[in-house]
């Protein structure tokens, strides 16, 4: 089938110590830190490393500061590995390291790794819902979420340039199999991966008309996660970059903060999935960028009641 997933992502970063705290309390769990960098994983086993200095295998960063280096592609199995790595080898070079990625570079400049995938099932209960007609939830109250852990990166944007913006899709859908599912004219391409049933897997915006990270977005249980794991960071002293809403495209319920590693992170919840029955849609003009966003005309000063 293909690629599965996002396996790995590596930022190049100046101040690990920040960074290090912000994803601790983003939720994911560290698995390993040196003076140099940082590794922590999300609760299906990917991978997100903090490097004060990534290493030759990768390319030059595509912005100034803190920004995403690489996003390496999991892949279901070995001969469909060998076959995408030899595709990419036919249109540029593909570099193998010790630990079997094999590494590229996209057309915009971001690095690119494509290795086997090693996925792991964690347990996940949903969070029984009440509602007239369907009740799930019998003489018990909820505990509170507090904090989210978020089960998995479920899709990643990136910023790329309009002059050439062609091409830069090509690369993902002729070379390693994505497919479009929402191409929205004036600002970007939604695209899924081959063995996903996400809407959206990746997402490449040339509405800024410049190469960088976008954000990241990280798939939690539910909805309480959501608030809940955005009102933590806050806490911590965090900044929100985009108050919770629930997206068009996709439709998944987000809330997006400011990452001290480049870009911004997003808690995602109920994204919609889709099959191969789902036809690209195209858009001439862009659609609204949520169905609803939290809104608010209380006083902050005024006593709750």
């Amino acid at each position: 089938m293909g690629i599965q997933r996002i396996e790995s992502v590596t930022y190049g970063i100046d101040d690990l110590d920040t960074c290090a705290r912000f994803f601790e309390d983003f939720g994911l769990f560290q698995v390993e830190r040196t003076d140099e960098h940082a590794v922590f994983e999300t609760r299906t086993g990917q991978t997100l490393h903090l490097d004060t200095d990534p290493g030759p295998l990768l390319p030059a960063p595509v912005e100034s500061g803190p920004t995403l280096r690489e996003v390496v592609w999991g892949v279901d199995t070995h001969e469909e590995l060998d076959r995408l790595v030899a595709a990419v080898g036919r249109d540029r070079e593909v570099r193998e390291s010790a630990d079997g990625v094999h590494h590229t570079v996209d057309r915009s400049g971001f690095g690119v790794g494509l290795t086997l995938a090693r996925p792991r099932r964690p347990a996940v209960q949903p969070r029984p819902a009440n509602t007239l007609g369907s009740v799930n939830r019998w003489n018990r109250a909820l505990d509170p979420v507090v904090r989210a852990h978020p089960l998995r990166m479920c899709h990643v944007a990136l910023n790329i340039a309009k002059e050439g913006k062609e091409e830069a899709v090509a690369f993902y859908t002729d070379l390693l199999g994505f497919r479009p599912t929402d191409v929205v004219e004036p600002m970007g391409v939604f695209m899924q991966a081959p063995g996903d049933d996400d809407q959206h897997t990746m997402l490449l915006c040339h509405r800024p008309d410049r190469a960088g990270v976008n954000h990241i977005a990280y798939e939690v249980p539910g909805f309480d996660d959501v608030v809940e794991g955005g009102n933590f960071m806050i806490e911590r002293g965090w900044r929100e970059a985009r108050r919770l809403g629930r997206h068009t495209i996709g439709s998944n319920v987000f809330r997006f903060l400011h990452a001290p590693c480049g870009g911004r992170v997003e808690y995602a919840a109920d994204m919609d999935r889709v099959d191969d029955t789902y036809e690209t849609r195209v858009h001439e003009t862009t659609p609204p960028h949520h169905i609803w966003a939290l809104r608010t005309n209380r006083d902050q000063d005024a006593p709750a009641s």
